[in-house]
């Protein structure tokens, strides 16, 4: 497996972020661990690495969510990904900023069982809607 499986030079496809996660991971280990930096590592070193390296790769459940906003709020930090449509004819606020009619922006953390801060948002005078994964 090349890096990104990138078959074409300059180009990267979509799983590169998660194996650039892996990479940077192992390096972490291979770094933290006795003996010059390679393994065998203390035992106890070794188990928390081995933890981490499984806490990271573990597949978890995410629960789509919907918010019809015509008034102001946020979406709770913890969210895996975010999206945010206006769906009347006048301007919303999303964290401070405008989002006009038919705009839509959208926020994902990634792989590895990343999350996002809190996404604030006003609707007032107009709808937003809002779908998140949790």
């Amino acid at each position: 497996m090349s890096f990104a499986n990138d078959n074409t030079s300059g180009s990267k496809h979509s799983n590169g972020s998660w194996q650039l996660s892996v990479l940077q991971l192992l390096g972490q280990i291979a770094a933290g661990g006795g003996g010059g930096g390679g393994c065998p590592c203390p035992s106890s070193a070794q188990e928390a690495t081995l933890a981490q390296v499984l806490t990271k790769l573990t597949a978890v459940s995410a629960t789509p969510g919907l918010i019809r906003a015509i008034g102001a709020g946020s979406v709770a930090a913890g969210a895996k990904s975010v999206s945010v449509y206006n769906a009347e004819n006048a301007n919303g606020l999303v964290l401070g900023q405008i989002i006009k009619p038919g705009e839509s922006l959208t926020w994902s953390a990634g792989d590895m069982n990343n999350t996002l801060d809190a996404i604030s948002y006003d609707g007032t005078g107009t709808e937003l809607v809002i779908t998140t994964v949790v």
